[in-house]
């Protein structure tokens, strides 16, 4: 049964009108769940940037079994289809830990793909606000897939290259028909570029390593064999470091031990760093190769004809990263603006060049970062890719 369209209203009448054909349904059973996972690979066919994700982790992903935010999470999964095809895809989230907070009634949507079709979107994202209404929200986010601590933002600028592991991906088309159907922006997220082979200025590491004596400072690998105790102190400094930050929602024990069970696999200790006050840990940077690399060499799935040769592959094609992520630099409450993110940044860039990598991303941050953005830039990173966050009262 489709649901039901918003009343028509001054707001709605300059909206582009619902296509009479189409229909928007939720999700029910596997079958239209391997649609829903597998129709963007429609959308994405002549695009050599998008990176298919595996079609295993995507399961995975949606599975309240597995994925640890279904524990405290809403998810309901749309599929818009005319003619019986499908057309569309949509998720509805609710997060009772972000409203807890920040003190809102904010719900999200995600998972957002769609053909280039303006009256299909609106359908779309009808369905996931009425949804959402009903749970007695009264705004609604996104792109979120499906929280602030995952894929988050709608790519906007920066097309011309493949996306990092864990950062999203979407066709220039996508924010002219997010905006057509009323939605604004609420926050730009920004993501860097820079090359290992960069010289940080001279002044730039002069004062860091001052800093790191004056201050006591100390920077070491992850013990990956106290591995257990190391993700809790890392969680600490990442929970304080980013509590007062626009739309940031602290991890639960689960989604931050979930998180470094998917890393581990691809981590390099020596990027995995922790800085340390008179034996404090106070700050954390981790820096992990880009495996979308190899992923992308994957297409989609480990086996083919029952021969593991996505599996082969991937493995072949991860000896071959050469780039990087810098996925997290924290630092604890009362010690910022001591110069730690500059020692850190100097010691990943270091250890970079002399494992090989060419170069890498550093993202995201906020828009309104100033601080966080001119300490990167000062590293000689210039400004990538820009990923918006858009916004619609319900």
């Amino acid at each position: 049964m489709a649901l039901p369209a918003e009343p028509s209203s001054p707001a709605t009448a300059s909206l582009p009108p619902l296509p009479s054909d189409v229909q928007v349904t939720p999700v029910r059973g596997s079958t239209e769940k391997m649609q829903f996972i597998r129709f963007p690979y429609g959308i994405y066919k002549n695009d050599p940037n998008w990176v298919m994700p595996l079609e295993m982790e995507r399961k995975d992903f949606l599975d309240p079994k597995k994925n640890p935010f279904f524990q405290y999470g809403e998810v309901e999964l749309f599929l818009a289809r005319r003619g019986g095809e499908v057309v569309g895809r949509i998720a509805a989230i609710r997060n009772p830990r972000h409203m807890e907070v920040h003190g809102t009634k904010e719900g999200f949507f995600g998972l957002f793909e769609c053909v280039n079709d303006a009256g299909i979107t609106r359908a779309l994202l009808d369905a996931a606000a009425a949804w959402l209404r009903e749970r007695g929200m009264n705004a609604m986010l996104g792109p979120a897939n499906v929280s602030s601590n995952q894929d988050w933002g709608l790519l906007i600028d920066g097309f011309d290259t493949p996306p990092a592991i864990m950062m999203p991906h979407n066709p220039p088309y996508y924010a002219a028909l997010l905006e057509a159907c009323g939605l604004t922006k609420a926050k730009d997220l920004y993501a860097f570029e820079l090359s290992s082979s960069a010289a940080p200025p001279e002044k730039v590491v002069r004062i860091a390593e001052k800093l790191r004596v004056r201050e006591g400072v100390t920077v070491r690998p992850v013990n990956m064999k106290d591995l257990d105790a190391e993700v809790k102190r890392i969680r600490d400094i990442y929970n304080s470091a980013w509590e007062k930050n626009w739309g940031f929602v602290p991890f639960t024990d689960a989604e931050f031990d979930h998180l470094a069970k998917d890393l581990k696999a691809i981590v390099r200790p020596e990027l995995a760093l922790m800085a340390e006050v008179k034996g404090e840990p106070v700050a954390f940077a981790l820096t992990v190769p880009d495996a979308n690399q190899a992923i992308k060499a994957a297409g989609g799935r480990l086996t083919h004809f029952g021969l593991p040769i996505g599996l082969a592959k991937l493995l072949l094609a991860s000896r071959r990263i050469n780039r990087l992520r810098l996925i997290i630099l924290g630092i604890k409450e009362g010690y910022r603006r001591r110069g730690l993110d500059a020692i850190l940044y100097l010691d990943t860039l270091r250890t970079a060049k002399q494992l090989g990598y060419v170069g890498g991303e550093i993202s995201w941050t906020l828009e309104d970062n100033h601080l966080v953005n001119r300490a990167i830039e000062s590293m000689g990173a210039q400004r990538s890719k820009t990923y918006r966050v858009y916004q619609r009262s319900l």
